[in-house]
């Protein structure tokens, strides 16, 4: 292995930490409706003998800024939808109306539940952080691997390590960026 592909590998992995930091940012809902809210609560399905993701059961609309609208594809699948989204932990309490569609009211934040979802937040930020620095580790290792079967030179390994801490800051930052912005959207009212 050599010192670019090492690079590739770490910058890879940590651009990978960042988007996954991104869309767990996505899920938190901040009072306004939005498909990404519900489209993986996992609903147990007894036609089909299995748990799916609600995205694969019907079409997730958002008719206002306040509501969300599932229609199951299976009328058969309505009772499972709408349970899973009550049970799925999300404060959501789904409204089945006539013809198979589910209304999902979506309501104001209170100031506890704000604050718990910053929490939740600094939590996924975190779990990102963590796996940069684990890339970060990674890449530093190999640098030592090729160090010792003599392929590079200290100074080379010296200016990898350092390049290799600049990618790591980067993303990092990144990612408290990302978390600024969404404790932002989440405590305002």
């Amino acid at each position: 292995m050599d010192y670019e592909t090492i690079l590739l590998e770490a910058q890879d992995a940590m651009d990978a930490a960042v988007k996954h930091a991104t869309h767990e940012f996505s899920t938190l809902h901040t009072g306004k409706a939005a498909p990404s809210m519900i489209e993986n609560v996992s609903v147990d399905v007894e036609a089909y003998g299995t748990s799916m993701p609600l995205r694969e059961l019907g079409a997730i609309t958002v008719p206002d800024n306040r509501t969300l609208q599932v229609q199951p594809w299976d009328k058969n699948t309505v009772k499972a939808v709408e349970k899973a989204i009550r049970n799925a932990g999300l404060g959501l309490n789904p409204v089945s109306r006539g013809g198979g569609t589910i209304i999902v009211p979506v309501p104001e934040l209170s100031g506890d539940r704000r604050k718990e979802l910053v929490k939740m937040a600094s939590s996924h930020a975190e779990d990102s952080r963590v796996s940069v620095r684990q890339a970060r580790h990674h890449a530093m290792e190999e640098l030592k691997k090729l160090k010792n079967e003599g392929h590079v030179s200290e100074d080379d390994i010296k200016r990898h390590e350092k390049e290799i801490q600049e990618e790591t800051d980067k993303h990092v930052a990144l990612i408290n960026e990302a978390l600024a912005a969404k404790e932002d959207e989440l405590m305002t009212v």
